[in-house]
């Protein structure tokens, strides 16, 4: 996250805090952004608590809340202890609110929004045993741990469900899905099982609940290859094994430049190259094709990221 966003002036296991501005949803691998956020220390949970309570109830002077609020507060949960530490902070916390304000404690939520974009409310973030940064705004970038599908051929069906989210649409019935490299056949159960016709290309073998769906066409062809035909296609599926740089210039850029398809969902697997050096190369190839997306490393990628967008056709 630091070289993606320009250099960093301090950063943790997990976390950076940025040196200089930069726009959230342009980083690809932040879960969650703080903005404006303040630095607290203490020693106790106490010393923690009452600064933190301290500096929202400030913030609200003059300001109404009559719906529900977001209150959220995290760590790095490989540092040990530290979730006990902070879920004793977060009790005091609500606590301290709940006698100055009983009102509006009572309508604050522990589910972060969905989607992307900016939330108002409470945000607190664990660096340390006595250390925290709180912020009354925070930026989501849509990543979300989804549930699982018995039916589904295997765990990256997770991807491009949580790829939905982030783009903030899915495959419709009626729709047309190209799926490269789909076997064996997660992301082609996903679109089909939402009513969209799909033509999945892999030269390998489907399983699952996208074996002989009646919604799932599977070309054993080679993806690189395939020509979507005249009109081109709704949605290009892309999650294949491949380096990425080539998958990036030989697949991706020819089809988004001649707008093969309206919707994509892609995933880079970064395992053995620089992801910072790729980043801007999968930047300027949506740029050029005049693409509106998002790039996001989500909570289902491992050592991958994934562009979601549209294209004018």
């Amino acid at each position: 996250m630091a070289r993606e966003a320009g250099g960093a002036a301090e950063q943790g296991p997990g976390w950076a805090r940025l040196a200089e501005h930069a726009d959230p949803d342009a980083l690809a691998f932040p879960h969650v952004a703080l903005r404006a956020e303040q630095e607290v220390r203490g020693e106790t949970v106490n010393a923690l608590a009452q600064p933190i309570a301290a500096a929202f109830l400030e913030s609200i002077r003059g300001e109404r809340i009559e719906a529900p609020w977001p209150l959220l507060f995290w760590c790095v949960p490989e540092t040990p202890g530290l979730a006990r530490r902070l879920g004793a902070v977060e009790d005091a916390v609500r606590e301290l609110l709940k006698k100055k304000l009983s009102r509006v404690a009572k309508l604050a939520v522990t589910e972060p929004p969905r989607g992307c974009g900016a939330a108002r409310g409470l945000f607190v973030f664990f660096a340390d045993f006595g250390r925290a940064f709180v912020a009354r705004e925070a930026w989501f970038g849509g990543q979300r741990r989804m549930a699982d599908d018995e039916r589904a051929p295997s765990r990256s069906y997770l991807k491009v469900e949580e790829a939905y989210v982030v783009l903030g649409r899915e495959p419709a019935a009626g729709e047309t899905v190209v799926d490269l490299g789909a076997a064996p056949g997660g992301w082609s159960y996903s679109a089909a099982k939402r009513g969209a016709r799909v033509i999945a290309v892999d030269n390998g073998p489907l399983k699952g609940g996208a074996l002989d769906h009646p919604l799932i066409e599977h070309r054993r062809e080679d993806a690189f290859r395939f020509e979507p035909g005249a009109g081109g296609c709704d949605w290009l599926f892309c999650d294949m094994v491949e380096e990425p740089h080539h998958v990036l210039r030989s697949l991706v850029e020819p089809w988004l430049a001649r707008r093969r398809c309206r919707r994509f969902v892609i995933n880079l697997k970064f395992g053995r190259v620089d992801p910072l050096d790729l980043l801007p190369k999968a930047r300027a190839v949506l740029a050029a094709a005049g693409a509106t997306g998002r790039i996001r490393h989500l909570y289902h990628d491992r050592e991958e990221f994934t562009l979601v967008g549209e294209i004018a056709v």
